[in-house]
Order: C-alpha cells, then sequence, then structure tokens
C-alpha cells in the first residue's frame, strides 16, 4: 500500500455539490464517500459545516469573510506569538541571572 502524504485540497463547490449529493440521496455516507474518494469523516465534517451556515462553510484559504473578525484573528495570533518570545526571554534571563557558585 502506497501513502501519499501531501495534503488534498478540496473546492468549495466540490464540497457543497459532495453535502448535497449526501443530503438528497438514498446512499450512505460511506458509499458516497468511496465514491468520491475521500474518508467518511471528512464527508462528515463539511455536511455539519454546510448545515450550520450554508453561505459562508468554506470561505477558501482561510480568512474570514468579516475583514473585523479577520484582523482580530491576526492579531490574537501575533499576540500568541509576542506571549511566547517574552516567556523564552524570561526564561534566559532566570537562567542567566543565577549565581553561578
Amino acid at each position: 500500500m502506497v501513502t501519499d502524504n501531501t495534503r488534498r485540497q478540496y473546492t468549495a463547490e466540490f464540497k457543497r455539490e459532495s453535502v448535497e449529493l449526501l443530503l438528497r440521496s438514498d446512499k450512505t455516507a460511506r458509499t458516497i464517500s468511496d465514491d468520491l474518494g475521500i474518508r467518511s469523516d471528512l464527508l462528515g465534517k463539511w455536511k455539519s459545516q454546510y448545515l450550520a451556515d450554508k453561505e459562508n462553510a468554506f470561505p477558501g484559504t482561510g480568512h474570514l469573510q468579516d475583514p473585523e473578525q479577520e484582523q482580530i484573528r491576526t492579531l490574537e495570533r501575533e499576540l500568541r506569538h509576542v506571549t511566547e518570545e517574552r516567556d523564552i526571554l524570561k526564561k534566559v534571563v532566570s537562567i542567566f541571572s543565577k549565581d553561578p557558585r
């Protein structure tokens, strides 16, 4: 068995059509996922996202539709990074400030 460690990406249209097929069809999710060549748990995840918010279910590149939400997400990511750097620097300072006796 040959495994390919590259991550496949699916278009929003493919995801939407796959879920709509699942919702309209009498076939099981397992059968449909096998026919499409995807994992059944992935199809289930897409179905949950689609049913939760059909309009914004598959935004694409990971960017949020709302610019304010995207900015908040960017700032939170930057804050996490700066906090990690600060914690590392605190540890370095404590190591170098110890008495070497």
